[in-house]
């Protein structure tokens, strides 16, 4: 049986210590697909109050949003003190529930390289100075990346763990069209590459079930995210929850979502052609609360688990 190298693996093997991401939400982070710098609305499944449980904890601020040439940050003192808290809060819950002994702090919510480098170099510093913190990973996009970003992240990783998490979800501009994502696949090309070039570990995100996507096409940008460098995966299908236009979609009938059985059947036949030194972060993904409206497979990702990980056992792979 042949043994997928999970991230918790990766880390625990490299720290000889249990490593858990904290998951950070902080105010005034925005997007270029949101604020109207590449388009408004954000990518068509996006509600980030959805996917993370940090947001309830930021105060939404009108009228004031981070951009990457925001001359003053009025917000960065609110800032410090939510980071400070958000962290104390998880990774406390996450050493008494997991054991967790040491923490990558993951700037999750919204574009978080989307802010002036100075506002970004007192943010991760703090991060870093937290006990028991051995590194970041900075979940962005593409289009919000910089030259001057990847050179002080650099700098960092001398002696600290950093991940930047890029969005790819697809290769192919046509869909990148339908989500709306504001940028096509030549931006993550270039920069991915650029990340690469700075010695910088990369995750790229890819989510399967996109608007009218075949299996041919899901694994397509699989394999271009292996070309690419990447050194670390997440997948998980695409769901329709409240408050997105792929909801407004899918009420109109413009959209089917994925089913479980053709999920796991790509997730199955990627995992079949992942190199033994890429490691997954994530297989599938789940939503457990009365704002998920399709597909109903994905409201119990437990379940789903013991389904990918019955899957991928009749394949000869161990997750």
């Amino acid at each position: 049986m042949r043994q997928i190298l999970t991230f918790g693996r990766y880390l625990k093997d490299k720290f000889g210590k249990k490593v858990y991401k904290v998951p950070i939400a902080l105010s005034g982070f925005t997007c270029p697909n949101i604020d109207g710098t590449v388009t408004r609305g954000g990518c068509t499944f996006c509600e980030n109050e959805s996917f993370n449980p940090s947001m309830n904890r930021v105060e939404k601020i009108k009228g004031f949003s981070l951009n990457m040439a925001t001359e003053k940050n009025h917000l960065l003192e609110k800032q410090l003190l939510e980071l400070e808290f958000q962290f104390e809060n998880i990774s406390k819950r996450v050493s008494n529930r997991y054991g967790a002994e040491k923490f990558l702090v993951y700037f999750q919510a919204f574009t978080n390289t989307y802010a002036p480098l100075e506002t970004l170099k007192i943010l991760y510093t703090k991060a870093l100075s937290f006990d028991g913190v051995i590194g970041l990973s900075i979940g962005t996009r593409t289009d919000s990346m910089s030259e001057e970003i990847l050179e002080y992240l650099e700098e960092l990783s001398q002696d600290k763990e950093i991940w930047i998490e890029y969005g790819i979800q697809s290769i192919y501009d046509e869909t990148l069209k339908k989500i709306n994502r504001g940028h096509d696949y030549a931006n993550m090309e270039k920069w991915i590459l650029k990340t690469k070039s700075y010695n910088l570990n990369v995750c790229g995100h890819l989510i399967y079930g996109l608007p009218d996507e075949n299996s041919e096409m899901m694994q397509k940008s699989f394999q271009k995210s292996l070309d690419l460098g990447v050194d670390s995966l997440k997948i998980h299908p695409l769901y329709v929850v409240e408050k997105t236009a792929l909801a407004n979609q899918y009420r109109r009938g413009d959209f089917e979502p994925i089913s479980e059985e053709e999920y796991i059947k790509n997730l199955t036949l990627s995992l079949k052609n992942l190199p033994e030194n890429i490691s997954i972060q994530r297989v599938t993904a789940g939503i457990e609360n009365d704002s998920l409206i399709s597909p109903n497979w994905c409201f119990n990702k437990q379940r789903s688990m013991k389904k990918v990980r019955e899957a991928l056992i009749k394949e000869g792979i161990i997750y």
